[in-house]
């Protein structure tokens, strides 16, 4: 029988990638991509699904009536989310919590419907800030670093496992992922629902449409790549602050071994990022976007933070490595040529999204 993946979110950034990806990869499957296109730039990836064969349905995950027509699946691949961390901060909350937790409900509701196995897309962002930001660290000439010796459990010089403290606030996209992510435990438990957690760092690469507060790896470039104004916020302004991030590529090489050995992390939370060995500050960021592009460009200095800053941010792989023996392949240098030559090849489409 043809294997039938359903990725919500399918027109976003990660979940277009994953869908054409697993395209590529196995002609044979049938990729359904559901999303209701409201991210500024989605659209630009409806003729990408149409040259590869993928299905596309328009509907959004807050309407379970919107599943009716996708029919039978055998996995759902959860990656819709409103994914910006000052949402529900400095806006409504109602969008944010119907998006990213009812939503997740229907999509529960449709896998355990269809008997079907669920891989979801959570973030970092689940740790509280707090506990993050009493992280004992040293400062170097351009970047924050974690300490091997800390007084909370379950943080080291590689990063934030997965016994890091939960309790405290976090954002409320945080909180609603986190909500999102106590409810598959209890479908994976009550209902059978097979399904694993991922807690995914920055996720960045082509084709991700950067803003400031999401998605900031392909800001940054472009913002150089056309020339534009930056700043460094918060920290004294001097842009130490510190994210591993995770090419799309090399989540997709762990998404792909999930669905084909979910009995191995049925019910398992799993934190997957680039790690120590692919993070940058946006200092660094910044010399790098320079040797890239060619380009420099004015950058301001504002060294007050803002509401859900934190210092510095990397995932210690450690259990998923243990138990896939997945881990992160593609360093910093490679992340951004990679997007360096999608804008090149791509600048009349993507200057009114990205300059």
């Amino acid at each position: 029988m043809k294997t039938r993946i359903l990725i919500t979110g399918g027109a976003g950034f990660v979940g277009s990638s994953l869908a054409i990806a697993f395209r590529n990869k196995y002609p044979e499957y049938e990729i359904i991509c559901f999303d209701n296109l409201r991210r500024k730039g989605s659209e630009l990836n409806l003729n990408r699904f149409i040259n590869a064969g993928i299905r596309f349905v328009h509907g959004d995950i807050r309407n379970k009536e919107d599943f009716q027509s996708i029919g039978a699946v055998d996995a759902v691949i959860e990656c819709s989310a409103e994914p910006s961390v000052l949402a529900g901060i400095n806006s409504t909350v109602d969008y944010l919590l119907n998006t990213n937790l009812v939503g997740t409900i229907n999509c529960l509701e449709f896998a355990k419907n269809n008997k079907a196995s669920f891989i979801f897309l959570s973030t970092s962002r689940v740790y509280p800030i707090e506990p993050i930001e009493q992280l004992l660290f040293t400062e170097a000439e351009n970047r924050f670093e974690l300490t091997d010796i800390q007084d909370i459990p379950g943080v080291s010089s590689k990063g934030i496992a997965e016994n890091f403290p939960i309790d405290g606030y976090r954002s409320f996209y945080g909180a609603s992922k986190l909500s999102s992510e106590l409810l598959i435990t209890e479908y994976n438990h009550f209902y059978g629902l097979k399904s694993v957690i991922n807690r995914c760092g920055v996720l960045t690469g082509p084709w991700q449409m950067g803003k400031v507060d999401q998605g900031v790896v392909v800001l940054w470039l472009a913002k150089h790549f056309w020339k534009k104004k930056l700043s460094y916020i918060g920290y004294g302004g001097e842009g130490k602050q510190v994210r591993d991030m995770l090419h799309v590529k090399d989540l997709f090489r762990l998404v792909d071994w999930e669905l084909h050995n979910l009995d191995k992390v049925n019910g398992m939370t799993l934190n997957a990022g680039g790690g120590r060995e692919v993070s940058v500050s946006l200092k660094e960021l910044t010399a790098m976007c320079q040797e890239i592009t060619g380009n420099i460009i004015p950058i301001d200095s504002v060294p007050e933070n803002r509401q859900a800053d934190i210092r510095i941010y990397l995932t210690d792989n450690s259990k998923i490595t243990k138990i896939t023996g997945w881990k992160p392949t593609i360093s910093s240098k490679e992340i951004l040529d990679d997007i360096y030559f999608w804008l090149r090849e791509n600048q009349q489409a993507l200057e009114p999204i990205l300059s």
